[in-house]
């Protein structure tokens, strides 16, 4: 009988999958994730077609989705008739110096709340947590005033230093910190090591996937940011990506969609390109989080 039962279990393991393969619940799982991949990627597609029509074809009533003869004027338009590098450039400026601060900042908080014993610590832990229910533009019209005080406003220590603090970075951090064993901390301090060296040497690398996760998080966020430049910037050359979208609409372009559209595609570009690079790393870094509470 043990020799019957093991000839048929290959048998047997073929018809289950056949069977699997045949459940109409999995397929109906199946369309509904297509539908909704097809449904998030549509506004990017029509974004992307705009970009290369004419503006005449732009406002002609049709089902076409495609130009009829696909330029590239629009692109060549936005870079040679607005400040378009400038809002990239300020872009980058504003993004990296917020993610370098943030990593300065959560990476020894998120060590501290992890490992270290100090009083208050689980009071401080439940406001970092609950900073991230509240939103962030209700600290807008303090932070103005502070900056206004301090004359920063128009510069880029005022669009860089209110986001220094991340309750999520720190959330992050903390749980891959819970994860590594003891025993690394415990060698470190054997061999000598300091607080500084233990964080630089033996932490950053084993945290390597969180931090790059992060930086997609801070970056795209920070990237996309539309309320907060138009708050403390006053003149167009310190616009970031999006509010120069905006001032490339309404004072350049005027109602030349094609254009807009153009901006929109190498504006986001440079996020999508980083997302694809980083994906594994963002996705298992979430998930370790989700595990270790």
């Amino acid at each position: 009988m043990g020799t019957l039962s093991v000839g048929k279990e290959p048998v047997t393991g073929a018809i289950r999958h056949r069977r699997q393969g045949l459940d109409p619940i999995r397929w109906i799982v199946i369309l509904f994730l297509v539908v909704c991949a097809v449904l998030s990627f549509f506004p990017f597609f029509l974004m992307i077609s705009t970009s290369l029509k004419p503006v005449k074809e732009v406002f002609q009533v049709s089902t076409r989705l495609l130009p009829r003869q696909p330029i590239i004027d629009n692109y060549v338009r936005v870079f040679r008739e607005s400040q378009l590098v400038r809002f990239l450039i300020n872009g980058v400026i504003v993004t990296g110096g917020i993610l370098l601060g943030q990593l300065l900042v959560i990476i020894p908080a998120a060590y501290a709340f992890a490992r270290l014993s100090f009083p208050g610590k689980r009071v401080l832990f439940a406001l970092v947590l609950a900073a991230l229910v509240f939103p962030r533009y209700i600290a807008a019209v303090p932070n103005f005033l502070l900056l206004s005080k301090l004359k920063l406003v128009n510069t880029y220590p005022a669009l860089i230093l209110p986001f220094i603090g991340s309750s999520f970075g720190i959330f992050l951090m903390r749980q891959y910190f819970k994860q590594i064993p003891g025993e690394y901390f415990d060698a470190a301090r054997i061999d000598g090591c300091n607080l500084f060296q233990m964080l630089t040497r033996v932490l950053i690398p084993l945290i390597r996937p969180a931090v790059g996760a992060f930086a997609i998080f801070s970056v795209v966020t920070h990237w996309n940011d539309f309320f907060w430049p138009l708050v403390v910037v006053q003149s167009a050359n310190m616009y970031t990506p999006p509010a120069g979208i905006v001032y490339f609409a309404d004072v350049e372009a005027g109602t030349n969609w094609s254009s807009v559209m153009s901006a929109a595609v190498v504006i986001i570009t440079p996020l999508v390109a980083a997302f694809l690079l980083a994906r594994r790393q963002f996705i298992s870094s979430l998930t370790h989080a989700a595990i270790k509470g």
